[in-house]
């Protein structure tokens, strides 16, 4: 009925990075399906691929969790900008997405595409409901840069920094907690954490979003480039950093970001894992 393919996204090998389903042609799927289909393969996102808008344009692309469909993510955009090219695309593409048209570049499993949606910062959550939240005490939370911000450039997440490698490692998800932060502060997703420590220009992170049946995501494009626009914004400087993402859960991802301006360019890898067909 329509092919797919699964692609392991920010990572140059099988079994690494996030998984991401593709349908490459999505034209003869009934729109009541995505949803379903997305929840069938229950990885963190799934993309569904038409026609653009604007016949200037590359593709039109829809993105879904398990849960609902959402205007942008990172890994899906650079995935799917890897499966085009593997199928003859050229490599310079716009892809219209949620948040609008994002420029992007594929070629030889390598993708990176460059967002200029407009930084917002939505909440600031207190350091008890995060830290309840992640499992730790309110001194793991490192605040000198920043204290817990909900943040976005297309999808809100609480970005917050840890004051070691270690206290990252030993988070625990606290779903009860995750619900209280989701109705103190609501947002598209629910109550999304992304949690990180600083290691030079190297970034170790981790992002949980249970109640959106992501218990853990090895890699989250959407939140590295709020990371990255939100740090321009506070340092007044333009970042260059790698972010290694999904360790603890044994998925390393190696995502690229950097900033220019208000612009934010995310870069990795994408390898394709498997292929098939639906048959319902």
């Amino acid at each position: 009925m329509a092919e797919f393919y699964v692609y392991d996204v920010f990572s140059s090998e099988a079994f690494g990075g996030n998984q991401l389903a593709v349908f490459p042609d999505a034209t003869a799927l009934p729109e009541e399906d995505l949803q379903r289909i997305a929840r069938e393969f229950n990885f963190s996102e799934s993309t569904f691929v038409f026609p653009p808008e604007n016949p200037a344009h590359t593709a039109r692309v829809r993105i879904f969790t398990p849960t609902m469909e959402i205007p942008f993510a990172g890994h899906p955009t650079i995935g799917t900008a890897v499966a085009l090219s593997d199928q003859g695309t050229p490599p310079d593409m716009v892809l219209e997405l949620g948040v609008g048209p994002i420029k992007c570049h594929a070629v030889n499993g390598q993708a990176r595409f460059t967002t200029e949606v407009p930084l917002e910062k939505l909440a600031e959550p207190s350091l008890a409901h995060v830290s309840d939240a992640l499992g730790l005490s309110e001194a793991d939370i490192e605040t000198t840069t920043h204290a817990p911000i909900m943040a976005s450039v297309g999808l809100p997440f609480t970005i917050t920094e840890l004051k070691t490698r270690e206290a990252l490692a030993n988070i625990v998800s606290n779903v009860a907690a995750f619900r209280q932060g989701a109705a103190t502060y609501p947002g598209s997703l629910d109550f999304a954490q992304f949690v990180y420590v600083t290691e030079g220009d190297t970034i170790h992170a981790r992002m949980f979003a249970p109640l959106d049946n992501i218990p853990e995501d090895p890699a989250t494009g959407s939140a590295c480039a709020a990371l990255g626009a939100l740090l321009a914004d506070l340092t007044g400087e333009d970042q260059a950093l790698t972010i290694r993402q999904g360790e603890d859960m044994g998925r390393l991802s190696v995502i690229q970001l950097s900033t220019t301006g208000g612009a934010v360019t995310i870069s990795g890898a994408a390898k394709r894992v498997m292929q098939g067909r639906l048959v319902y």
